[in-house]
């Protein structure tokens, strides 16, 4: 049985992006899931790989960060490339 695909570590490079995107914008995962409108479960959730994250709420949370959701796609696609050539 293989890994699950949040612990492959092109996923755990996502995760960490997701955090330190939040920390950048100077928010506590309290403050992160107030702008969601989540629980503050949902964000140290998916910080540490335990829940997914779909499309939408990958835009939610760039826009929430202040960040460009397609500039942020793209350093996930570059970090993901870097990944792929260690």
């Amino acid at each position: 049985m293989g890994a699950r695909a949040q612990h492959t570590l092109g996923y755990r490079r996502l995760c960490a992006l997701l955090r330190q995107w939040r920390q950048d914008a100077a928010l506590t995962q309290r403050a992160l899931a107030l702008r969601l409108r989540k629980p503050h479960s949902y964000i140290h959730k998916v910080e540490v790989g335990d829940r997914r994250i779909d499309p939408i709420e990958f835009i939610a949370w760039c826009r929430a960060c202040e960040r460009e959701a397609p500039a942020s796609l793209a350093e996930v696609e570059r970090e993901a490339e870097m990944g792929r050539r260690r």
